[in-house]
């Protein structure tokens, strides 16, 4: 059983905020979440970094017009203003 979900601090793991949710997304079950897709089609949303519409499609994804990174966890992936940027200067990995 998966206890990713769970957690005795307050805004951490699924509901932490910045780059802490982003980089918990990221690694969450050796990263398969990360890539998965959002239910719904995705989440339309602005980027936090250049202010672009785009729709974010998989729980991580960076933004095609600036590259920001963007993050929304499982339990919160059908609310949009629960997304959140990872700030300036956070990439993701490159894919082997």
């Amino acid at each position: 059983m998966c206890d990713c979900g769970s957690t005795t601090t307050p805004r951490a793991g699924p509901f932490a905020s910045g780059r802490e949710l982003v980089e918990f997304v990221q690694k969450a079950h050796g990263g398969s979440v990360a890539v998965s897709a959002l239910p719904n089609g995705g989440l339309e949303h602005n980027c936090q970094g250049c202010g672009q519409m785009f729709v974010l499609e998989t729980f991580v994804q960076g933004c095609p017009a600036c590259g920001g990174v963007h993050a929304v966890s499982p339990p919160r992936a059908n609310d949009p203003a629960a997304i959140q940027y990872a700030g300036t200067g956070f990439v993701l990995p490159q894919s082997a």
